[in-house]
Formats: structure tokens, C-alpha cells, sequence
């Protein structure tokens, strides 16, 4: 089996066991696929975290799921010394939670700033500096952290640099009703008691991530469409010089890290479709995820009800695609 036919299969045993969400199982193993972290957003009981504990036992990994509440401190997440009086190194280190191949950070803006920020080493230099020494994470190594749209008390803003390490901001909605009907039927099969004749699930080794990131390495990206990707993502920073309306929106746009990401994340497309190029259709089928936590709106685009949404197709209008 190929590292693509592997990749495949994970999404289709995924599918089974998550249903209406389609587009959250595609962007969950695209961000694996680009060795990057997500963050999802979407109302409570959206299979969000679901689809990650499906993700963690069809792969051949270990998942850690931290649950962020005001009172969490920072040694709760990346691990703390403790003395040991009996033994020749008197203090050890005792890894926390982070040291994990998968990470579910459940509601993080329920914790504080110096919580969150915890975790920005983890993320951008896959490593955690405790007491001066430093700690290198696994090779296979992403954080999912999830956040609600409602019940905003209580919660703190996640800041800019953390927003700005996650290579996709996703958001999801709820399944039609075809889906909900779908998944009231697995519930109820869910329920009943597990046969000792039940299938033995098949998990795909890690080996197949490591050896279709190298797949994706070899996707032929022309020098037109890299200079596609700058001119887009200079219309979030400069957006005056494509569109007056666009500039009105804009208060300030994407980091180098967005044309980064949008390479990235549109590589993994065109493998994901099996195509050994990328083309325009890659880009515009990612660049809103890309873009969404990028771009700053402006007062009168949210006074307006304009979304990062809106903004992001005004900009593809404005930049001319490469033929």
C-alpha cells in the first residue's frame, strides 16, 4: 500500500465513524500532512473532539487531551521537576501532557494568557524549555485546539503570535439532516454491547505521514503561482492598492507565516487529489482557512457584518489569476 492509498484509507475509516463532518476530517489530516497545528472552531457537540480520538486510534500514536480552565498552570501542561531526596539526579523531570504525538487543547481560550502561551514553543520549535533544560518533542507532533463561538465569559482572547503559529483556523457547522439521521443510527449501534467477533481496527504506522510529507516535498509549485500566493496575501497588507472597498475592511493583514502556510497547505491539496502539481484550484480551496485567524477586520467591516470570509473572496476577485 502506498503512503497516498494509506492516507486514503485513514479518511475513509474516519468517515465511518464521523459523519456530516467531511470537510473537519479533510482538514485534519491535511494539517498532519503539512506538519502543522489547527485550530478548530465550532458549537459543542460538532464531533470536535471526536474526530481527533478517531484520528489518534485509526494512526498508530498517542493522543493527550488537556482540558483548559482558568485554574490551569503552565507546569500543567509542559511538565515540572520534582525532588527526588533517595536518588543521584535530586531532581527529575516529569514530562507533562504536551509530550505527546497528538494534543487536544479542549477550549483554550478558557485558560489565561501565560497558559496559552505554554504552548508556543511546542508548537513553532517543537520543543519545551523547563529550568534551562530543553526537551525535544516526537517527530510526529500536532496540537488541535478547539474553541467555542458562544459563551464568551470567562474566556481570554487568544493572543495574536499564538493565533498567528496555527496553520489553519477551521470552523465548522452543524451536519444536515440526511447526516443527524446517519448519526443517530450509529449512536444507537455505539451502544450496543461490543461482540468479542468485532473487527480489529487497522492503524496505519507513522512511518506513512513521514513518508508522504516526502510525496508532498516533490509537488511541482510554478514560479507563477508562488507569485500568485505573494500577491494574495500582499492584499491583506497593502489592501489599498487592489480594491478601495478591500482597504476599508482591512486593518492590518498576514505575516510571512500565511505564505508559508498557504504553500504548505495547498501542496498537501493537490497530493490529497492526486495530482503531482499544484494549480489555482488548490489555492482557493485552502486559502480561507489559511487566512481566517490572519486578517485583522476593521470596525466598519464589522459594524458592517462583513466576515474574513467576504473579505477573502473580495481579494480573490481583485488578484488576477494565473492562467
Amino acid at each position: 500500500m502506498t503512503s497516498h492509498e494509506a492516507i486514503v484509507f485513514l479518511k475513509s475509516q474516519m468517515s465511518e465513524a464521523i459523519i456530516g463532518q467531511q470537510e473537519l476530517i479533510d482538514r485534519l489530516i491535511l494539517v498532519l500532512l503539512a506538519d502543522g497545528n489547527m485550530l478548530l472552531e465550532g458549537l459543542p457537540g460538532l464531533a470536535k473532539t471526536r474526530a481527533i480520538k478517531t484520528l489518534s486510534k485509526y494512526l498508530d500514536c498517542d493522543l493527550s487531551r488537556i482540558q483548559f480552565t482558568p485554574d490551569l498552570l503552565p507546569t500543567d501542561i509542559t511538565g515540572t521537576e520534582i525532588y527526588q531526596p533517595d536518588a543521584a539526579e535530586k531532581f527529575t523531570f516529569q514530562k507533562g501532557p504536551i509530550f505527546s504525538n497528538l494534543i487536544l487543547a479542549d477550549e483554550i481560550n478558557r485558560a489565561p494568557a501565560k497558559v496559552q502561551s505554554a504552548l508556543l514553543e511546542a508548537m513553532e520549535e517543537r520543543q519545551v524549555t523547563v529550568a534551562g533544560k530543553t526537551y525535544k518533542m516526537d517527530d510526529l507532533f500536532m496540537v488541535m485546539a478547539t474553541q467555542n463561538p458562544i459563551e464568551q465569559e470567562g474566556t481570554y482572547p487568544l493572543p495574536e503570535a499564538q493565533m498567528d503559529r496555527f496553520l489553519m483556523h477551521v470552523v465548522i457547522d452543524y451536519p444536515d439532516d440526511v447526516s443527524e439521521l446517519e448519526i443517530l443510527h450509529l449512536n444507537k449501534q455505539e451502544q450496543q454491547p461490543k461482540s468479542e467477533s468485532s473487527k480489529t481496527v487497522q492503524t496505519i504506522p507513522q512511518q506513512t505521514i513521514f513518508d508522504a510529507r516526502k510525496d508532498i516535498g516533490n509537488i511541482t509549485v510554478s514560479e507563477e503561482l508562488e507569485k500568485y500566493m505573494v500577491s494574495l496575501i500582499s492584499a491583506t497588507r497593502y489592501p489599498e492598492r487592489f480594491d478601495d472597498t478591500l482597504a476599508s475592511w482591512i486593518d492590518f493583514g498576514s505575516s510571512p507565516r500565511g505564505t508559508i502556510a498557504l504553500d504548505r497547505c495547498s501542496r498537501v491539496n493537490a497530493w490529497m487529489e492526486g495530482k503531482d502539481f499544484v494549480s489555482p484550484d488548490n489555492i482557493h480551496a485552502v486559502i480561507k482557512d489559511v487566512l481566517r485567524h490572519r486578517i485583522a477586520l476593521s470596525y466598519k467591516a464589522r459594524a458592517e457584518g462583513i466576515s474574513v470570509n467576504q473579505v477573502v473572496d473580495k481579494i480573490l476577485e481583485a488578484v488576477a489569476v494565473v492562467a
